[in-house]
């Protein structure tokens, strides 16, 4: 299941909270479009102008929102037990994984990295934008910087290098999980030196 939150900015220990988490599933490589999952939710705060000026969710918008708790143990229903698939996940599971607590839910869920993936298969590229790596794939960008949006737009991105996995011996979900994370290692290690 692929998904995307958009925030009130970019820091959740510092206090930045989500505004929307949008989903849509994926079935034997197919995007089920019918099968998403959209909600806005109020963070209990102002959101910040430059962040409505990417995400366009206001302060009206997110007046009568269910609190971003609720929002999330939403979502962890719907989820259940799929992996999880993100363009730069990492930045989304942080914002879920400071709320387990507080939501009385767990995200231990598998993921996978749209954006990790397309650096392992095309590394000779500099791109790695989700707007280079759609176009990349023959993929259409819609609804951009909308959780839903990026959701599909990620899910049609991520099925197409799923796609392309085999080329480099990848074939089970540990072998990607095992491929994403030598990746990030080995990016690790780039920038030290």
């Amino acid at each position: 299941m692929v998904f995307d939150c958009e925030t009130t900015g970019l820091a959740p220990s510092q206090g930045d909270e989500i505004v929307s988490i949008g989903a849509v599933r994926i079935h034997r490589g197919q995007v089920m479009h019918g099968e998403t999952f959209e909600l806005l939710a109020n963070p209990g705060r102002p959101i910040p102008a430059l962040a409505t000026s990417i995400h366009g969710i206001s302060d009206e918008d997110i007046a009568d929102a269910p609190p971003v708790e609720e929002v999330v143990r939403r979502f962890h229903a719907y989820a259940g037990d799929a992996v999880l698939v993100g363009f730069n996940i990492a930045f989304d599971m942080r914002f879920l994984r400071l709320k387990q607590r507080r939501c009385d839910v767990r995200f231990d869920n598998p993921t996978l990295d749209a954006l990790l993936l397309s650096i392992l298969l095309h590394d000779h590229t500099g791109e790695h934008t989700m707007e280079s790596v759609a176009e990349r794939l023959g993929v259409g960008v819609g609804g951009r910087h909308t959780a839903l949006g990026d959701s599909l737009t990620t899910a049609e991105i991520f099925t197409r290098l799923i796609e392309l996995l085999p080329g480099e011996s990848i074939s089970t979900l540990s072998e990607a999980i095992s491929a994403q994370e030598r990746m990030v290692e080995f990016r690790r290690q780039q920038r030290a030196f």
